[in-house]
């Protein structure tokens, strides 16, 4: 349990992070300035096409070496997770605002708002509805993914599993079968209610 508690902060934390940097370079994707928009772009293909696991070692190897960071292995994860969420959000915001109809844009350019004031009080508002359950879906991805942590040492549930049927392997041959058994109830539980949220959430908008 111990394990579960390390993957869940760490999950939870990196989509906390991941989610306001998403915000943010998800509207200024929706912006005409090219410069800025291709940016974000380089930004989100090289968190779409790095596998999660290379990005790990990026964080966790060369970053502490190449800049003098010495943050414990939790952090650097956090660091790690929060930029894929951001990239991955960002894409979500956009699409979002996007999708909202036009005539609500032109509604609150005619009543006189600014551009910040029409972000604030009608696309961002309204396009949290339409991008709730993709961000469901991601929180889902994130803590499925923290079983990775084990390969930069952080004893999350997945580590702490190996860890039991290692010591008790000779006593309890058949164990590895319980144990990853357990970490699999373990996940569901954590994950299936959000997955049947986000489903809940779609059939409404549809």
């Amino acid at each position: 349990m111990a394990g579960l508690w390390t993957s869940t902060w760490i999950a939870v934390l990196a989509l906390i992070i991941g989610l306001a940097i998403g915000t943010i370079f998800g509207v200024l994707r929706t912006l005409k300035n090219r410069p800025v928009r291709f940016i974000l772009r380089i930004y989100l293909e090289f968190f779409r096409i790095v596998p999660t696991v290379v990005l790990l070692y990026l964080v966790y190897y060369i970053l502490p070496r190449s800049l003098h960071v010495n943050w414990p292995a939790t952090w650097m994860s956090v660091l790690a997770f929060a930029l894929w969420v951001g990239a991955e959000f960002s894409d979500i915001v956009r699409g979002a605002i996007e999708s909202v109809p036009k005539n609500q844009r032109e509604s609150g350019m005619a009543l006189g708002l600014s551009r910040l004031q029409l972000f604030r009080y009608v696309l961002i508002p309204q396009a949290f509805k339409l991008e709730l359950p993709a961000t469901i879906n991601l929180a889902t991805r994130v803590i499925k993914t923290t079983s990775l942590l084990m390969i930069i040492n952080i004893m999350e549930v997945i580590n702490v599993g190996q860890q039991i049927i290692e010591a008790n392997n000779q006593q309890y041959p058949t164990g590895v079968f319980w144990v990853y058994g357990f970490i699999f109830i373990l996940y569901f539980i954590l994950d299936y209610p959000l997955s049947a949220w986000a489903k809940r959430l779609t059939a409404k908008q549809k």
